[in-house]
């Protein structure tokens, strides 16, 4: 090429330049991902031409950025592959335009902004989206070639001109346009590197000074990874989330490619498992902080970093929804972390159970939400139970089901000193222990799974083992009636008559004069629709039990004073007992309590005054 030429890029759709922008407004800082990007791509190509052919230039390879700010330009440059002046008429006039001029077609008037940037690869054209002038300096890596000025403004012109340039690789000049002079600002451009490329396996320097960290960790092999490499790695991502309990470092190159590091963080508190922590890349560059397509949502809560090649750089959520790579790497990851988790629950029980606080949460959501993750898990998902350590759910039913009657206590971790709890402990009986609200999904998720598995909450009704079977038989008096008949006339005669059911066994405790029973189906169902209310348990109160222990000396004194003398004192203790075990259920609300207190304080001066 001898002289400069000029032409007009063939295009159908007019002014395209505008509708980009238009549309890719509020996402132009990606134009320097796409721009970094390229430069990356045309030194890797000389690093693997390297291998095999000699060039000139030396292998001293980076990316440089710098600006004039009175001038307004802005210039990346790599030491890369070049490019000849043919190779810049089809990749620039051809290639990159023809993607402009289809994306003109279809969304000049759409109005899914959201879908646009993954339906259209930027590439070069995006420098436009901040540009009122692009030029091009480049020189091939081949011996002999010319060097090339592109150049062109917001229309579809352009110039190609011969020009001296020494060295090999290519400079991208960038005049801004008005609304861009933020890019002219070393500590902006600083930070779009960190976001996008600061894991691309070049060094990227801003004016002189190194921007990126350059090493990707999950590119490495495991092997050669020393845990305090694995653990820096993480405070660098996410600094201030203290330390990661473990993680699980991908690397797949077969029937797909896919590298990163996923770790387990330790969670505070529920809300914490929407947080999304995965950062998508591909090829090194920062795609997205948001691979809800890709991570189930049960594993959302993990952090790190999935790297994908074979995504397109721009990708869409559209895209991600109907690539059906992306189901076979979901699949991969939900195996890989269930491989985990069962490793650890083989070697080291101890350990994993010290974790259960930080991944029951996610774990118990996948059990729920993933079929195959339940399959791989259902053994290995552990509940602390009332005697202080865990049980996994099989070795709870075959420790416990001949003395249980084939049935599985559990109660909420706030009742382990219930008198419900009590009870069962008096008869060297155990509960498991549940504490989210995700537990009552999963309890009946496991009963569905488990024919034989019948959970039974120890305030739903009482256990038979702690029923006195061999307590005196209940006579009856001249009126034909038992002691039990006349405990519940007694109970019946005391109580506000709503919805509460008065039922009367002797206990083998002679501790606990009455328990409240609430219905399982109701609460079970209450804690599953959402957390449970006042307003929800003032409707699981409209029908309830109250199991009176006939053994009881309290329930005899009350009885005794009911049929004696002093008819009313039998009715107030009654009340008294049902408030105790009112209060003892905890489903009092402050205003019942103050009430309680009045009533109780009231009976005592009587009952002291007389």
């Amino acid at each position: 090429m001898s002289a400069e030429e000029s032409g007009k890029i063939s295009v159908e759709t007019e002014n395209i330049f505008p509708i980009i922008k238009k549309w890719l407004y509020s996402e132009k800082d990606i134009f320097l991902r796409e721009l970094v990007s390229n430069a990356s791509d045309a030194i890797t190509k000389l690093k693997k031409i390297s291998l095999s052919e000699e060039f000139e230039g030396g292998n001293d390879y980076k990316i440089d950025l710098n600006f004039d700010v009175d001038s307004r330009i802005l210039s990346i440059e790599d030491n890369g592959v070049g490019m000849t002046t043919e190779e810049v008429k089809k990749y620039i006039n051809q290639i990159a335009f023809s993607g402009a001029t289809d994306f003109a077609k279809q969304y000049q008037n759409a109005e899914n902004k959201a879908e646009i940037i993954g339906h259209f690869g930027l590439g070069f054209y995006s420098s436009f989206m901040v540009s009122k002038k692009v030029t091009i300096e480049t020189k091939s890596y081949k011996k002999g070639q010319t060097a090339v000025l592109w150049s062109s403004e917001s229309g579809t012109d352009f110039t190609i001109s011969p020009i001296e340039r020494e060295t090999r690789g290519t400079k991208i000049s960038l005049y801004l346009d008005s609304e861009s002079g933020e890019y002219l600002d070393k500590w902006k451009l600083k930070e779009l590197i960190k976001k996008y490329c600061d894991f691309l396996p070049v060094g990227i320097y801003v004016q002189g000074e190194k921007a990126n960290r350059e090493k990707p960790l999950w590119s490495e092999e495991p092997a050669k990874i020393s845990q305090e490499e694995y653990k820096d790695f993480y405070s660098y991502l996410f600094p201030f989330s203290g330390e990661s309990l473990f993680h699980i470092h991908l690397n797949v190159d077969y029937p797909f490619r896919l590298q990163g590091i996923l770790y387990f963080p330790k969670l505070t508190h529920e809300l914490e498992a929407s947080k999304n922590g995965i950062k998508l890349f591909c090829n090194h560059v920062f795609v997205s902080d948001n691979a809800s397509e890709l991570i189930p949502q049960f594993l959302t809560i993990l952090k790190g970093t999935i790297d994908i090649p074979d995504l397109p750089l721009n990708v869409s959520r559209s895209y991600l929804q109907n690539d059906p790579l992306v189901k076979k790497i979901s699949n991969h990851i939900i195996k890989k972390v269930a491989d985990r988790l069962i490793e650890d629950f083989k070697k080291d029980r101890t350990k994993y159970e010290s974790n259960w606080n930080d991944i029951s949460l996610f774990v118990k959501y996948g059990v729920l939400t993933d079929e195959k993750f339940y399959d791989a898990m259902k053994d290995h998902l552990i509940f602390k139970n009332s005697e202080g350590g865990y049980s996994t759910t099989s070795e709870y039913w075959e420790k416990n089901k001949e003395k249980n009657h084939n049935k599985i206590f559990y109660a909420n971790e706030t009742e382990m000193g219930s008198v419900y709890m009590e009870l069962l402990k008096s008869q060297g009986l155990e509960a498991l222990l549940v504490d989210s609200k995700i537990d009552s999904h999963l309890i009946q998720h496991l009963e569905m799974k488990n024919a034989d598995w019948k959970f039974q909450r120890v305030d739903s009704e009482i256990a038979d083992q702690v029923v006195d079977k061999d307590a005196p038989k209940d006579l009856v008096n001249e009126e034909n009636k038992t002691e039990s008949d006349r405990i519940q006339n007694l109970f019946q005669s005391s109580l506000p008559n709503e919805g509460v059911e008065i039922k009367v066994e002797a206990l083998k405790s002679l501790e606990v004069p009455g328990v409240i029973l609430l219905p399982e189906f109701m609460r079970r169902m209450s804690e599953m629709n959402s957390m449970l209310n006042r307003e929800d348990m003032k409707n699981i109160l409209k029908s309830h039990t109250l199991m009176v222990n006939s053994k009881s000396p309290l329930v005899k004194s009350a009885l005794q004073a009911f049929e004696g003398v002093n008819s009313e004192k039998g009715k107030k203790l009654a009340r008294v007992i049902y408030d105790l075990a009112l209060l003892s259920a905890k489903v009092m609300d402050e205003k019942e309590v103050s009430e309680y207190t009045k009533r109780t304080t009231e009976f005592l001066q009587e009952i002291f005054s007389s």
